[in-house]
């Protein structure tokens, strides 16, 4: 066989890709698994997606090739999903790729702009696809460890100049996965300005725009002066609409950016299927009968989680945002050594944040995933693990 390439090479483990099996294997003994690991809830998807995908179904033209064109109808339900919103308008044409996912574009936009030794900024922890992209265009992450210290946020201001002068890309995305911190506006204004001033694209990743409490409202980039001459965004029906398996979702950019992600997806491939498309269209225009009534219940998830890991022994803070817990563990306690043993000894998945970088040890993230009853006793499980850790005395 021949030899794999250096891009293969270097790509970490993705942990979420084994965890199937090993929750197969755990079934497979009888043990009642509890997974509160991937951001994949176990609820319905509207009622209008789903009858929009079977009428599309039957439908011979929508099983063709959708292109990079896809559906103008689904544009344009992005487009008028923009505007009431965010109070943004974008050319539905123009400025709007359809997405197989928005992990796809967010993956393949590294091959657009990134050369052998160019510099991407990757927060970490973070989403791999970010250091995935970066990697198989070749090119040289630099990762920032989000602390505790800056609120997780990453500050371009800290970063080395000869970096910066290298940097083509820095990938930004808040509500975060997986620390759940939100930025602030003078964040984004600082950023846009750091990145307009040494000409860096900004990548932001806006998965969970919708998924939001108390009442904070996640902002788009574009909602920041000037964000518009050097910022990409992604969204996904995902996280919104509990579509993560449908595989469906949009960038927004200016015409010049956003064609440049266009012609690197003809390249790879053509396009989502239209009936899912169609699908999307019906549930962007369902927002307001569908999202506040499913924002009630990760409301109530988030709220019995903070309540039943607190009560376990853990410290935890409430959400503003996101589907997630990022939970410190006590010093000395390795993540994957703790997630490995709640697994193997309690039957719950919860992952360990050094698998989303080395930037995350010292923390486990756990999804509002299933019910409040689950969620409980997932952590009373992971408490006891946690009780019978030998932690090393310094």
């Amino acid at each position: 066989m021949p030899q794999l390439s250096s891009r293969y090479t270097r790509l970490p483990e993705y942990l979420l890709a084994s965890i199937p099996q090993r929750k197969r294997e755990l079934l497979a003994r009888g043990v009642d698994v509890i997974d509160l690991g991937a951001g994949d809830a176990d609820l319905a998807p509207p009622p209008e997606a789903v009858a929009a995908l079977e009428r599309a179904a039957h439908d011979p033209a929508m099983s063709r090739y959708g292109f990079g064109a896809g559906l103008p109808a689904f544009r344009e339900a992005v487009s008028r999903w923009m505007q009431r919103r965010f109070g943004l308008t974008f050319d539905p044409l123009r400025e709007i790729v359809p997405l197989i996912g928005s992990k796809e574009g967010i993956a393949h936009l590294a091959l657009a702009y990134v050369n052998a030794g160019d510099v991407a900024i990757i927060p970490e922890p973070g989403y791999l696809a970010y250091l995935g992209g970066t990697l198989l265009a070749e090119g040289t992450p630099h990762v920032v460890a989000l602390e505790p210290r800056t609120n997780f946020l990453l500050e371009l201001d800290e970063l080395p100049r000869d970096v910066l002068a290298r940097t083509k890309l820095v990938y930004l995305n808040y509500p975060n996965n997986p620390t759940a911190a939100v930025a602030p506006r003078d964040y984004l204004e600082r950023t846009v300005a750091r990145c307009r001033e040494r000409d860096i694209l900004l990548v932001y990743d806006n998965a969970y725009s919708e998924l939001a409490f108390d009442g904070y409202r996640p902002p788009s980039i574009f909602e920041i002066p000037g964000a518009r001459d050097v910022a990409i965004e992604f969204h996904s029906l995902s996280k919104t609409y509990n579509m993560t398996g449908w595989r469906c979702g949009w960038a927004v950019a200016r015409p010049e950016v956003a064609s440049v992600l266009a012609k690197v997806k003809s390249f790879v491939d053509t396009g989502t299927f239209m009936a899912v498309q169609a699908a999307g269209a019906a549930a962007l225009d369902a927002w307001e009968r569908f999202v506040p009534g499913n924002l009630r219940t990760f409301r109530e998830r988030r709220d019995a989680a903070v309540d039943a890991f607190r009560a376990a022994g853990f410290t935890c803070e409430a959400p503003r945002a996101t589907m997630y817990l990022w939970i410190p563990l006590p010093a000395g306690v390795p993540s994957a050594a703790f997630a490995e043993r709640v697994l193997n000894e309690e039957g719950v998945v919860v992952l360990p944040g050094s698998s989303f970088g080395a930037g995350g040890e010292g923390f486990f993230r756990i999804s509002f995933i299933t019910s409040p009853d689950r969620i409980a006793e997932a952590a009373a499980r992971a408490g006891r693990v946690l009780d019978g850790f030998e932690v090393p005395v310094a």
